[in-house]
């Protein structure tokens, strides 16, 4: 398994930012590469939500069904891969040091296949990381920008 972390600290409120990542509907707007994101379940946030993700990473899409499997509100969503490529996501959502601000501790997770498959997906998936997360870390800031 490979995990990447990132730490931002962002003016706007936890509320607001919490909010804006919880909504299934926003995560193709913020996760690079996501061009679906589908309930399948009635249930649409929270502990037990499940979602169908299809990623595009190069020439390669990867399918994922992920679950919620922990949420507080204002200060936590964990996503893991209950099917397909397997991924999860951990959002934690904290006031910031400074008034005004909202911090985001947020790590990707992803496990590779064995063999040639594997080696090529993780030359991929290399190349596909520090964009996506200067992506999402510029979207949510814009989006909390707005909301000021």
């Amino acid at each position: 398994m490979t995990e990447i972390r990132h730490q931002t600290t962002m003016e706007g409120s936890r509320e607001a930012a919490f909010a804006f990542v919880n909504d299934y509907r926003n995560v193709p707007k913020y996760m690079f590469g996501v061009s679906e994101f589908r309930p399948i379940t009635e249930q649409t946030s929270g502990k037990g939500s499940q979602f169908v993700t299809v990623l595009k990473v190069g020439p390669k899409t990867l399918e994922s069904t992920v679950e919620c499997t922990e949420w507080i509100e204002n200060e936590l969503i964990t996503m893991t891969s209950i099917k397909g490529f397997g991924a999860g996501t951990q959002w934690r959502f904290a006031d910031g040091d400074e008034p005004g601000t909202v911090r985001a501790d947020i790590a990707f997770d992803y496990t590779l296949p064995g063999g040639v498959a594997g080696r090529v997906l993780g030359g991929l998936l290399g190349q596909f990381v520090t964009p996506a997360v200067k992506h999402t870390d510029s979207v949510i800031r814009k989006h909390l920008a707005e909301q000021g």
